[in-house]
């Protein structure tokens, strides 16, 4: 079997943006003054902080689950609509806490975006 060369799909617009560049170039940040760039630095970190804050939460939610089911095997005999509880757990509860974690995060990323009191 001969073996085929990867050849990359792209846009002409982003073929033509990566020629311009070179290799192993990191393309130009955008020219700020240094208020706004001072202002962009500091967004950057506190959205961090927040991003963090929903990673955790969505690890102690992939974590935190099997050990609750562990921990509570009367889940497999209770049973709601025929359904065990411990199947909803497994199928239903981390998409709720997924989604709650998104819409929470994103509320919070906007509100620092918004935040006009900072410099």
């Amino acid at each position: 079997m001969t073996r085929q060369r990867r050849v990359a799909v792209a846009s002409p617009q982003t073929r033509l943006a990566m020629a311009r560049r070179g290799p192993g170039v990191r393309a130009d940040p955008p020219h700020l003054a240094p208020v706004d760039l001072e202002r962009a630095r500091r967004l950057h970190r506190v959205q961090l902080r927040r991003a963090l804050a929903a990673l955790s939460g969505l690890a102690g939610t992939v974590v935190g689950l099997p050990v609750l089911l562990s921990l509570l095997p009367a889940l497999d005999d209770a049973r709601l609509l025929g359904v065990p509880l411990s199947w909803l757990a497994v199928g239903v509860l981390p998409y709720l806490v997924l989604s709650g974690l998104a819409f929470w995060q994103l509320r919070r990323a906007e509100a620092a975006e918004g935040d006009r009191s900072r410099p």
